[in-house]
């Protein structure tokens, strides 16, 4: 059936764009900034990716290339805001604006394809002597890849540097207080993010079978969304590793609900407009969850009776003018 094979697409896609929406996620809610590199970061990873294949080298070893490429993006960016005193706003825009460039450079012109080029899906596929899809080799292939960075992510953001990271974005001047110089520790949070977000259009561009200056466009968008749906939906309850993988079932979420979507007949033209209202719709939840819940604990008292005190220290304090 058409539904279930799009499925099957949206949940490899999604896997695969997970890797950019762990990224977003360690500047959006880590270091507690929005970071618009990553529509710039994006594309340069497809781009790399893809030359690199295309002058013969192994798809596997591309990938440390990219990586390497997405932390100089992060670095440049934390390099304007720490040290040239720019804005984290503006210098990420600027940067995602000279890649678009850079990344024109890279590939000698706007899109570069990858048919009868070897990509680690079709080596997988091959592997497998065609009795799987590509579509399953990219579903294999991200969760590998996914399970290796959520685990090395979790260890790292355990150490004492990475609890440092994690610290600035919650109080910057307590942790310089503290001695740590935290110019460093946004510059390679922000390496670190761009580096997956490159690592995951790498891993996007193998599996369509090509690079597009393009790609990236709206990412940030996208992250944010798949971020917002993951909370929304899977909560907090345990550790950082639960927040890990549910931003990445966000993600996921996200690529299903805009499968079932095009199925049901909207132009791919709209997707942009639903991506708006779904991060719009995602971010006023938690708004108005909490707007609730502190309307039902000041009205309401432990039997779930109305609570009346509240009114009368209002009146005793006089704020009652009648």
């Amino acid at each position: 059936m058409p539904i279930l094979s799009a499925m099957e697409g949206a949940v490899s896609q999604g896997i695969l764009w997970g890797l950019m929406t762990l990224g977003v996620y360690f500047t959006f809610r880590i270091l507690n900034v929005a970071d618009m590199t990553v529509d710039g970061s994006f594309a340069t990873g497809g781009a790399i990716t893809a030359v690199l294949i295309c002058k013969g080298m192994n798809p596997v070893l591309t990938l440390l290339f990219v990586f390497i490429a997405g932390t100089i993006c992060g670095l440049v960016t934390g390099f304007m805001n720490t040290k040239l005193k720019i804005n984290i706003l503006l210098a990420s825009i600027l940067t995602q604006i000279a890649l678009y460039s850079i990344n024109i450079r890279i590939m000698g012109k706007a899109n570069t394809p990858l048919l009868g080029n070897p990509t680690m899906m079709s080596h997988l596929k091959s592997l497998f002597a065609g009795k799987i899809t590509t579509t399953t080799c990219s579903l294999i292939i991200g969760v590998v890849v996914i399970a290796i960075v959520i685990a090395i992510c979790y260890w790292f953001f355990g150490t004492e540097y990475g609890s440092a990271i994690r610290a600035t974005g919650s109080n910057e001047n307590m942790v310089r207080a503290m001695g740590v110089n935290t110019d460093t520790t946004k510059i390679v949070g922000l390496m670190l993010s761009n580096g997956l977000v490159a690592l995951s259009g790498a891993l996007v561009a193998q599996s369509q079978g090509y690079a597009d200056v393009g790609m990236g466009t709206g990412t940030i968008v996208i992250g944010l969304a798949s971020i917002i749906i993951g909370e929304v939906v899977f909560g907090s309850h345990f550790g950082f590793w639960y927040t890990l993988i549910s931003v990445v079932f966000g993600s996921i979420i996200y690529r299903i609900v805009i499968a079932v979507v095009l199925q049901l007949g909207l132009k791919s033209t709209d997707l942009k407009l639903l991506t708006a209202l779904i991060v719009a719709i995602s971010l006023s939840v938690p708004v108005f969850k909490s707007k609730i819940d502190k309307r039902r604990r000041a009205y309401k008292g432990p039997d779930n009776e109305v609570d009346t005190r509240h009114a009368d220290d209002e009146f005793k304090h006089g704020t009652n003018t009648n």
